[in-house]
């Protein structure tokens, strides 16, 4: 049999076909446009993702025999506000998980409700990507749009939709809405009350690797698939790409380095960082996990190549750092381009070069670029070792995975042995393989997981590298704090 994975993503959507050897037979990606009408405002619409689902289902299908697809999953980019009138039409553009609009509602949250009260409703305190401050903004900027809302759904719950004609959303993703109570894995009577929402405006709940069910006959049609295709609840990003690279059961560690950055630990039972500086949510396994999230990640890559050297060529540009290199850079990057979230949770703070000289060179910039991604990932690691969670060894997966030089880096940083799954498709994969098990494939995330991934390289630090990269990271530390109260004077 055949499985579909759709990782709907913040520029594009991808979608992969898998065998039920977990070999990927066929991908094809759709891309879409972004948009920022203000200043840290980041939005689409919609339709677009609709659009490339549609159009691009029936292309990875040529050549493969549809009538094998037995199901399909969603990983999708979290916490992004789409909202649905009474006639299931999208009222307004869906604003983000990287939009930074609700920093008045976030201090609202925050200090006049209380980081005690929002962590006991819902194991976490706000931030300005998560969807409750959206709703917040909406209803009291766009009041008529807010009044018209029927139905509040994350972005791959709206495909699921198109797909099904259920309003659903699974544990994962809603965690991220800081709508749900996460250890009880139900919608927060509370926080709905403060937003001005009901219970029957949210979406059902389901675990990941459910069936929601199966896909309209019109869609079927259009898609080229039988109407008897299951669709999985599926996953919100990080956590479908955390069961694409086999990070299930208590203990195991995935690091992401896609647009935003991402460090997933899996645990066996709820629990909660006193300090809330991770996130703690539910996971595709159906049991829960702590998450530290850093906004800019392999896009501070592509905007530093892309947009300031006007190059695409990132190999060339990494070429000049060579191993000497690395731990004596004199240039300090902080990797702020959109705010940050973990831990620092600070919408005011801004991308930075620190350390320049007249000799500083255009390597020296990318190795700064590339490092200080490095460090604020370690941010979230020492957050997690206070804790007392011993984290020796990591899967790694996302864009900037594909690096050696950046592998190289984060190992030494992070001091920890990163492995490289085989087949490194991110949400997607995952989405598939929730799908297997909502049809029965396997009996459990675990199972699949244990069936279907491995791993091919392993990057292990060296130890005079990784204690360089030690004495630099305790001079960045120093950086951020500096600063800090500089940013708000430069909005």
């Amino acid at each position: 049999m055949l499985y579909i994975g759709i990782d709907l993503g913040t520029s594009a959507v991808k979608l992969l076909l898998m065998d039920q050897e977990g070999t990927v037979q066929n991908v094809v990606s759709k891309e879409y446009p972004l948009e920022f009408p203000h200043p840290g405002w980041s939005q689409q619409n919609p339709e677009d993702w609709r659009r490339a689902v549609l159009e691009g289902v029936p292309e990875l299908l040529k050549g493969f025999d549809a009538g094998q697809v037995a199901g399909i999953g969603a990983g999708g980019q979290m916490h992004g506000l789409v909202v649905l009138d009474e006639h299931d039409r999208v009222i307004r553009p869906a604003i983000l998980w990287n939009d930074g609009r609700t920093a008045r509602e976030v201090d609202y949250l925050n200090q006049t409700v209380g980081k005690d009260k929002l962590s006991a409703w819902t194991a976490n305190i706000a931030f300005a990507g998560f969807t409750a401050p959206k709703v917040l903004w909406m209803r009291e900027h766009e009041p008529e749009n807010f009044a018209r809302i029927k139905k509040v759904m994350l972005p791959k719950d709206y495909i699921n939709y198109i797909l099904t004609g259920v309003h659903c959303t699974d544990y994962s993703d809603a965690s991220g809405m800081l709508l749900l109570d996460v250890e009880h894995k139900r919608w927060s009577k509370e926080m709905l009350d403060l937003c001005g929402l009901t219970e029957d405006q949210m979406p059902k709940l389901f675990e990941s690797y459910e069936a929601v069910g199966a896909l309209k006959p019109d869609v079927a049609a259009q898609l080229g698939l039988s109407p008897e295709v299951k669709v999985c609840a599926g996953a919100g990003d990080n956590a479908a790409a955390a069961v694409g690279t086999g990070t299930v059961g208590d203990g195991a560690c995935n690091i992401s380095l896609g647009t935003s950055g991402t460090i997933f630990i899996s645990s066996g039972k709820f629990g909660v960082d006193p300090n809330n500086a991770l996130h703690a949510f539910a996971h595709a396994d159906g049991h829960y996990h702590l998450m530290g999230c850093m906004l800019s990640a392999a896009s501070c890559n592509k905007w530093l190549m892309e947009d300031v050297f006007q190059t695409k060529d990132y190999g060339a540009e990494q070429a000049p750092i060579t191993p000497d290199k690395l731990g004596n850079n004199h240039v300090f990057f902080l990797p702020y381009l959109m705010g940050e979230r973990s831990p620092i949770n600070d919408t005011n703070a801004r991308g930075t070069f620190v350390g320049m000289t007249m000799d500083t060179s255009r390597s020296d910039l990318t190795q700064a670029m590339l490092e200080g991604v490095a460090f604020a990932i370690r941010d979230s690691l020492e957050v997690a070792r206070s804790l007392g969670l011993d984290i020796r060894r990591s899967k790694l997966c996302g864009g900037g995975a594909k690096s050696p030089l950046w592998r190289t880096i984060l190992a030494n940083v992070l001091g920890l042995e990163l492995e490289l799954p085989v087949s490194e498709q991110g949400p997607g994969m995952g989405g598939a393989m929730l799908a297997m098990v909502a049809c029965g494939a396997c009996s459990s995330v675990e199972e699949v997981c244990a069936k279907l991934v491995q791993v091919a390289q392993t990057v292990t630090p060296d130890p005079e590298l990784t204690a360089r990269y030690e004495a630099r990271y305790q001079q960045f530390k120093q950086i951020y704090p500096a600063l800090k109260g500089i940013f708000p004077a430069l909005l």
